[in-house]
């Protein structure tokens, strides 16, 4: 059993967390997680923006960050995988869903996508990295129906 919680730190209402609840659902299937615990929380530029500089030490906004567990703490636990926390700006997927033209909840579904993948381990520091990363993401969603 997977425990996934989203949380709204924003003062806006998110429609689109009952479909993002569905897709994660898919994302873990196809990856074949079970019985993992990790948090989404949507945050406002601001609160991005001091998170990046804190964690990153880049003085700007981001769209989303992650902060898995397994790669930074020593989590044993031999029947749940604590996987961490996916933070997400709506301000800054608003903006890129304008940018990009498409929907909030394509945006929103492919920084949800992002940020999960790195919580399992997947990065884009090469290009090998990048190319598999972001082709693993078109994949999920695709095959749940959410596309370009």
């Amino acid at each position: 059993m997977n425990d996934v919680s989203f949380i709204n730190r924003t003062t806006s209402d998110i429609k689109e967390v009952s479909e993002l609840e569905k897709l994660i659902d898919y994302a873990m299937s196809y990856e074949k997680i079970g019985n993992a615990v990790f948090s989404v929380i949507f945050i406002d530029d601001e609160e991005m923006h001091k998170l990046n500089m804190q964690y990153r030490n880049i003085d700007d906004t981001t769209d989303v960050l992650s902060f898995a567990f397994e790669d930074t703490m020593n989590i044993s636990n031999d029947k749940v995988r604590m996987l961490g926390e996916i933070y997400i700006s709506l301000d800054k997927a608003r903006q890129q869903a304008v940018d990009y033209n498409h929907t909030l909840l394509r945006e929103l579904s492919f920084l949800l996508i992002h940020g999960f993948l790195h919580l399992l381990g997947y990065d884009h520091m090469t290009v090998g990295e990048e190319k598999e990363m972001f082709n693993r993401q078109e994949v999920i969603l695709n095959g749940y129906g959410i596309t370009k």
